[in-house]
């Protein structure tokens, strides 16, 4: 399946490239999502008309990646949990944790944009967590654990 992505995706291509991909990730992710439509001829000319606007709209969305990156750099967070005597959480800090966080000191953050590969957080001490905000930005998050 052939189409134009209206937008930079991760691991396939940049805005205006006609990239091939699998019919499911196209029909079932790429083009309901509003990344991509189908590369037939009259899709590619209203494409290139609408180039332009499409470019401009992505340097916006980067920019307001890169200044809430920024934002984000500045935190550092700090959480407190009950623990036991050797710093072991009683439970753990998640995704909702992190995000009421953020929000308190006057930051949004979406659920789908932290990233913890090894998942929740079970111990104190201080942590970085990844936020990805746009493909280009990934910004990292000091959270520091504190026993009560």
């Amino acid at each position: 399946m052939n189409i134009i992505l209206l937008e930079k995706v991760a691991n396939l291509g940049n805005l205006g490239d006609q990239v091939s991909v699998k019919p499911g990730y196209g029909r079932n992710f790429l083009i309901p999502g509003g990344k991509a439509v189908l590369a037939t001829a009259d899709r590619i000319a209203e494409f290139e008309s609408r180039r332009a606007d499409l470019e401009k709209a992505a340097a916006e969305r980067l920019a307001l990646a890169q200044t809430r990156a920024e934002a984000i750099e500045k935190l550092s967070l700090s959480i407190t949990h009950q623990a036991g005597e050797e710093g072991k959480l009683f439970g753990s800090v998640g995704l909702p944790d992190i995000i009421k966080a953020c929000a308190d000191e006057g930051v949004e953050i979406e659920k789908q944009e932290i990233k913890m590969p090894e998942g929740s957080l079970r111990h104190t001490g201080e942590f970085e967590v990844a936020i990805h905000l746009h493909t280009d930005v990934v910004a990292s998050l000091k959270l520091a654990i504190v026993a009560e």
